[in-house]
């Protein structure tokens, strides 16, 4: 766990949660840590778990940090369990790398026993429904061997109390055999961290790839839980989300802002739908980094996957994510040949995207025309690029007014970046948005996920 590890014009404060919230359709499960953020304002009708993080192990089995009888602990637990939501007690975290603690207790049968009891009177004395260990990392080898020894025996000690444990586990790769696949029957389920893995750090496809790993391995469905970033990273720095959305007023609807890339709306709703379709829910680290209001992550993964909060206005385009090809979509070119393609390379979301590309020189208009009623509209689309070309822009006309543009410009966009066109006033109750390419031999555009809304 790392650092365990309104309209885009205006964001209005919405109520965060009610009373009457129907069930989530799925687990969400939300890291809260001891160090910040604050109790009463957790949306815990838009949560099934929270994990309080941390208390940590030492060699001799023991716990240090935070005690059972913390008062802040006891709030949050008495609030929760009000609320319907369990909580569990996350024991370990990054620390700095040093897992030194869990390695050694795990390793000897006597401090195993011992951290069990430990944790036994700790989820018993602060009324918890149970245990999530965030162990980073156990080693494949012997490493992995006392992980599996150690999860076992929590794993009698909680379900016999009627307690749950789960565990953090690294996204995919060489350490994720640090993970035995016997401990799968142990746990309640696994939070996923598929984040902290390059730059940009927490892409989609790093979400589906994670998905891969431990569905791949055997772990069942409803068992693996996909974790999602409220953080931002750039190569030397960490930034919470609701930091971003404070620097950046449009950070809601895109993914980076410089050089500090993270998960914005639409692609936390499409890990949330992934998470839906192929697992057993959604983890985040963390929510006391979410801003409030429309900007809200928790309020957008609600949505994605069927809390009550009111939906985002409709998008009024046909096929916005080429799902069916090139259906409802238009093309013009003045070029040798047609230089548009659906493919499955690096969708933004989904399994396709539109690509524009040719091996000459070409001029590439893909675009789609709308009967809407008159008002003020929004276009959007999220592109990436090579760079290089004369012109590449997203464009809306045909409304009643002159064209209006948002410029992707000539610059390598190496990440899906979102592109906005604001306050389309729509006069004659049709539209036409689209995006253009005037581009050299091998120039090549992707774009995902247009949208056209009403403001």
């Amino acid at each position: 766990m790392v650092a365990c590890s309104g309209a885009p014009d205006a964001l209005s404060e919405q109520p965060l949660d009610t009373q009457e919230q129907a069930a989530l359709a799925t687990r969400v499960v939300g890291y809260f840590p001891t160090w910040n953020g604050n109790v009463n304002d957790i949306q815990y009708g838009n949560l099934t778990h929270i994990n309080y993080a941390f208390i940590l192990p030492t060699a001799q089995g023991g716990l240090t940090g935070l005690s059972s009888g913390d008062s802040r602990l006891k709030s949050l637990v008495q609030t929760a369990h009000s609320r319907g939501v369990k909580v569990l007690i996350a024991v370990g975290g990054w620390n700095d790398g040093n897992d030194s603690g869990f390695e050694q207790l795990a390793a000897n049968a006597s401090t195993r026993t011992a951290f069990v009891n430990n944790l036994v009177n700790f989820v018993t004395q602060a009324g918890l429904d149970g245990v999530d260990i965030d162990w980073e990392y156990p080693d494949p080898g012997n490493s992995a061997t006392n992980y599996g020894l150690l999860m076992k025996e929590l794993s009698a000690a909680m379900h016999s109390r009627g307690k749950l444990l789960t565990a953090a586990v690294v996204a995919n790769g060489y350490t994720g055999g640090g993970i035995p696949t016997a401990t799968f029957a142990d746990v309640d389920f696994l939070n996923i961290m598929a984040y902290d893995g390059g730059h940009p750090h927490s892409t989609y496809n790093y979400a589906v790839q994670s998905l891969d790993y431990w569905l791949g391995r055997g772990l069942p469905k409803d068992k693996a839980v996909l974790g999602v970033p409220f953080y931002g990273r750039s190569p030397s720095s960490y930034v919470g989300y609701a930091a971003l959305v404070a620097r950046d007023s449009q950070a809601p609807y895109k993914d980076n802002v410089g050089d500090v890339y993270y998960n914005g709306i639409a692609t936390i709703q499409a890990k949330s739908k992934l998470a839906l379709q192929r697992g057993g829910g959604v983890m985040i680290w963390d929510i006391s980094d979410d801003a409030k209001g429309s900007a809200s992550l928790l309020t957008a993964i609600a949505q994605a996957v069927g809390g009550t909060t009111p939906p985002p206005s409709g998008n009024l385009l046909d096929n916005p994510s080429f799902e069916s090809g090139l259906t409802g979509w238009n093309s013009e070119w003045h070029s040798p040949a047609l230089a548009h393609k659906v493919d499955t390379d690096y969708p933004y979301a989904g399994a396709s995207k539109l690509t524009h590309y040719a091996s000459t020189a070409y001029q590439q208009v893909s675009g789609q025309s709308k009967s809407v009623a008159n008002g003020t509209y929004r276009a959007s689309v999220w592109a990436r690029s090579s760079g290089g070309q004369k012109v590449l822009r997203l464009y809306a006309k045909n409304y009643g007014g002159a064209e209006v543009t948002a410029e992707i410009g000539s610059g390598a966009v190496t990440g899906y970046t979102q592109y906005i066109i604001n306050n389309i006033p729509v006069t004659n109750g049709s539209i036409e948005v689209g995006v253009y390419s005037d581009a050299n031999a091998q120039n090549w555009a992707a774009f995902d996920q247009f949208e056209l809304v009403k403001q």
